[in-house]
């Protein structure tokens, strides 16, 4: 995104580069959001969502829990059909980032290879993993639909974190806690990491 010193090339070619080499802000970008159930990721991801719209960058939400009822109808939550859920939603967030859209993502994606999967489908460059790290205790707390109660009585089976592992990120390009901040505080947070990469500007 850099312009080209006149020595280097002619203007021309110049012109071309820039446009196959656009600067960050004008690249595409996928904010991927992995957490517990009940940690607050699409909480925060539809905060972050509004303060992107704000600044002039139209997103994308693609919510864990719509697109399972829309785009993975059917399938069950086996770690095959968890991860081929995620891989859908990678798959399209790709093609977003792709045509330089921006995609918004908040779904569980307990498993660390297919996070890593949807990470190499979008291109790591354009790719920022948040993990929305609530303790399990506070997400239980907030089990508004009952899940994490129907999971301890056995009723659900391979609940993540009760029977079946989440695989905490092990470097994530932004960690949140949303115990002592608020959804907007977290949504700034990921803005502040934005505007100092240069998707934002």
């Amino acid at each position: 995104g850099k312009p080209l010193p006149d020595w280097f090339t002619r203007a021309e070619t110049a012109e071309i580069l820039r446009d196959a080499y656009p600067p960050r802000h004008k690249q595409g970008l996928c904010i991927w959001f992995t957490g517990l159930s009940g940690a607050g990721k699409s909480t925060v991801a539809n905060a972050l969502t509004a303060m992107l719209l704000e600044r002039g960058r139209q997103s994308t939400l693609l919510d864990g829990d719509v697109v399972r009822t829309h785009l993975s109808k059917g399938l069950g939550f086996s770690k095959e059909d968890r991860d081929t859920n995620i891989l859908r939603i990678g798959f399209v967030a790709g093609e977003l980032a792709r045509h330089h859209g921006t995609v918004v993502c908040a779904a569980i994606s307990p498993y660390r290879h297919t996070r890593d999967a949807v990470r190499r489908m979008v291109g790591s460059a354009n790719f920022v993993e948040v993990f929305v790290n609530t303790p399990l205790e506070v997400c239980e707390s907030r089990d508004v639909k009952g899940l994490y109660a129907r999971a301890r009585r056995g009723e659900i089976k391979g609940f993540t974190g009760i029977d079946d592992p989440y695989e905490t990120p092990v470097n994530p390009e932004v960690m949140t806690e949303t115990v002592g901040q608020t959804p907007e505080e977290n949504a700034r947070q990921i803005m502040e990491y934005l505007e100092e990469q240069g998707f934002l500007v």
